[in-house]
């Protein structure tokens, strides 16, 4: 199975524990991609975003600094294993610097991931903080 790894940065005007927050919340998560959203928010907790687009367990959270999940889509090619999401959150400025590795992803798959970050999670986010 060919995949491929994805990584991004981008800075968003807020503390990195406000950053964090708003992929952990599900009230939150929903307001800034305008989608549904769910989320347990602990190590083994479900999650689903983008009325169930997305989904997927959290298997690592560093309260303010670090999220990692398993995560998969709808459009998951049969057989492929979960891929991993690891968001980082570093203070930079006045404002947070996330870090996004998102490994394991299907190969043929990547680069619409890739502008799906861009387009429905970085820039409805630094929307949603600049409010």
């Amino acid at each position: 199975m060919n995949t491929k790894t994805i990584k991004e940065k981008v800075l968003i005007q807020a503390k990195p524990e406000e950053v964090y927050n708003v992929f952990l919340n599900a009230r939150k998560h929903s307001e800034f991609t305008g989608s549904k959203a769910t989320c347990n928010p602990k190590v083994g907790g479900k999650f689903t975003a983008w009325d169930g687009y997305i989904f997927g367990k959290t298997i690592r959270l560093e309260k303010g600094k670090k999220i990692a999940q398993h995560w998969q889509t709808t459009e998951w090619p049969e057989g492929y294993p979960w891929s991993t999401v690891e968001f980082s959150f570093k203070k930079k400025g006045d404002g947070t610097e996330l870090t996004l590795v998102h490994s394991k992803v299907p190969k043929e798959q990547a680069d619409s991931y890739r502008e799906g970050w861009k387009d429905y999670y970085w820039k409805p986010l630094q929307k949603y903080f600049k409010k």
